[in-house]
């Protein structure tokens, strides 16, 4: 009991610096934009989402007294893929600053879908074997000074520069989380733990992930930034161990903590850097790394084991025609079986989700981003091209990362798009105007042209779709 006790030291240690508070929470779409940059500077020392803002509540809803707002949302459309299908969603969000250090958010979306499951999104599914998603989302913060940032909820978070991320992305489902996140000097710390849930063998169980995040502002232009994260099961056939306490240490690295505990929890590391160039565009990136053998890399001879990936991207801002663009265009790879594991009790994922890149791993993409808005308008094109290797002869290639890497056809030659290599295009053409500000509830109209050289039918498909929602979350259907 001493020893868990002085694991918990470093973050008793900063409780006295606890004076003032001040902030609210942002949200991750919007915030995680193309045309981010200049309005999130480096001064944010990460890329956290959601940010912590210095001012007040969002102006998206409608006012409940002087602290509190509602925010009514809607989500419906109709889109025509091999038929017509739609979307029926509507709900709320609570947002207040019931006092100057304290800030919460929380609501509930009911969305109902028919038929292609390019309509349903990243939603928190309630009802097994149905058409309905039920996302509830809550967020409640306390920032006690300039320094100290808590949060706890049932929310999405993010951790990049990027469209994707291979560190943490919100794609995926909701899951309860608590955060810490502190601010000293070119510097901010997170600390995130997140509950997850899986269906093994017949049963709901519990997974927890521990997940730290160093950013550090070397210059006004240069940020580098550190990632590790362990995913750990509560009980196992050995022991029932909970969260184990050792897990909570702001500042121990996760593998050699692992090896501690004699256990085979899966630990990722990661690393990033963004450069900005005269507060209108930015260079960035992220490397990932699962498992790797440095002689097996050095005898290149492709061994399953080396389990990593990359990102490099270019973001910014641009005139054209005296008209005001954003862009991006962005590059990411992983290779087969990262975030995999030998059961799902011990992958990178929840409820059957990546917590990283839609596509899990096993390909390689390009993707382009160019924005154009005018007052309430705006269009948007959305270009991805890249590869896959899909699964082939009841072998398991690396994509799923849900498979166990157990079931692999061989243990060498492996490369990025192994198995049933997928040649696969995405264009995406999207406009909208916002009808209202309350709710930012905007009717749009989208165009998408799907190309996939592996599948048996249907390789291109044009699906149309039109409707009206809250642009309050990101919407992921160009993987």
């Amino acid at each position: 009991m001493i020893i868990r006790i002085i694991y918990l030291l470093p973050l008793l240690l900063f409780l006295p610096l606890m004076v003032e508070g001040q902030g609210a929470i942002g949200w991750i779409n919007e915030e995680k934009t193309i045309d981010s940059v200049g309005k999130w500077s480096f001064d944010d020392h990460s890329a956290v989402y959601p940010k912590i803002r210095q001012t007040a509540v969002s102006k998206f809803g409608f006012e409940i007294g002087k602290k509190s707002q509602l925010i009514p949302t809607v989500d419906a459309g109709l889109q025509y893929g091999s038929k017509l299908n739609y979307r029926v969603g509507a709900g709320f969000i609570w947002e207040t600053n019931f006092s100057p250090k304290w800030y919460l958010r929380a609501g509930m979306n009911l969305i109902v879908n028919e038929g292609d499951s390019l309509l349903s999104g990243n939603y928190f599914q309630s009802f097994e074997n149905s058409k309905m998603d039920l996302q509830p989302s809550a967020r409640l913060a306390f920032t006690p000074n300039k320094y100290f940032n808590f949060q706890a909820g049932i929310d999405k978070n993010f951790i990049g520069d990027g469209a994707r991320s291979l560190f943490l992305s919100d794609y995926g489902k909701s899951y309860p989380f608590a955060q810490v996140r502190t601010k000293f000097w070119h510097v901010e710390y997170t600390m995130l733990y997140q509950f997850m849930r899986e269906n093994f063998q017949n049963q709901n169980r519990s997974k927890f992930i521990a997940t730290h995040h160093l950013s550090w502002n070397a210059t006004k232009w240069l940020n580098f930034g550190l990632f590790e994260t362990v995913v750990f099961q509560p009980r196992d056939t050995m022991l029932n161990r909970g969260f184990d306490v050792e897990y909570l240490n702001p500042i121990v690295f996760y593998r050699p903590q692992e090896y501690s505990l004699g256990s085979s929890d899966n630990v990722l590391i990661g690393a990033s850097f963004s450069v900005k160039f005269l507060n209108r565009t930015m260079l960035y990136g992220q490397a990932i790394v699962d498992e790797f053998l440095l002689s097996e890399i050095r005898l290149r001879r492709g061994w399953w084991g080396n389990k990593f990936g990359g990102q490099l991207g270019y973001k910014g801002k641009m005139k054209f025609l005296k008209q005001n663009f954003t862009f991006r265009l962005e590059v990411n790879a992983v290779r087969p079986y990262t975030y995999a594991h030998i059961n799902v009790m011990a992958n990178y994922g929840n409820r059957g989700s990546t917590l990283s890149h839609p596509l899990g791993a096993n390909f390689a993409e390009i993707l382009g981003e160019l924005k154009w808005q005018q007052q309430r308008f705006f269009a948007k094109i959305i270009a991805v091209f890249g590869y896959q290797g899909w699964n082939l002869n009841n072998k398991n290639y690396g994509s799923d990362i849900y498979l166990p890497y157990t079931n692999r056809p061989y243990e060498y030659e492996f490369q990025i798009g192994e198995g049933k290599r997928n040649y696969f295009t995405r264009l995406n053409l999207f406009g909208a105007y916002q009808l209202t500000e309350k709710g930012n509830l905007q009717a749009f109209g989208e165009l998408q042209l799907r190309f996939d050289s592996a599948a048996q039918s249907h390789k291109f498909r044009a699906v149309p779709m039109i409707g009206i929602r809250s642009n309050l979350w990101n919407d992921y259907r160009n993987y």
